[in-house]
């Protein structure tokens, strides 16, 4: 490809766009790597935070069939299940739209990801604080 010589002025404003240009690149690949580093931290904490849990759960006595007294205590334990799981999920979106929205570098598409991911992390946290809702309309079904 042939190149065009150009007066040293514009030469130096085209050196400084391409300059520009690469720092761009090398912090949004910086940051790309740096979400995909996050992400994978954050399941292997979630992943020894199960593990961790099913073992001592493990530890019990193995001859009891039920630590539940009754139907109220059971639908009690699946809401604080449910509310645990949906805060936990929405904190995750929540720290990765932070992330992303900090990485963007003005990228209006990695913007409105992170803004996408506020909105799930909403979502999950209205989803969670509607639980006890939830289970209390269960429990008239149930007749608990």
């Amino acid at each position: 490809m042939r190149r065009l010589s150009l007066p040293h002025r514009y030469e130096r404003t085209a050196a400084r766009v391409r300059a520009r240009l690469h720092h761009a690149f090398v912090e949004r690949r910086l940051g790309r790597r740096l979400g995909c580093w996050l992400l994978v931290t954050g399941a292997a904490l979630l992943l020894i935070c199960l593990l961790g849990a099913s073992a001592a759960q493990a530890a019990e006595p193995q001859h009891l069939l039920a630590l539940a007294k009754s139907v109220n205590d059971v639908l009690n334990n699946i809401r604080n299940w449910i509310m645990g799981i949906l805060a936990g999920l929405a904190t995750v979106f929540l720290s990765l739209g932070g992330v992303r929205y900090v990485m963007a570098g003005g990228d209006p598409g990695e913007v409105e990801k992170a803004k996408t991911a506020f909105k799930s992390a909403g979502w999950g946290y209205g989803l969670a604080a509607l639980a006890p809702l939830v289970v209390e309309i269960l429990k008239g079904i149930v007749g608990a």
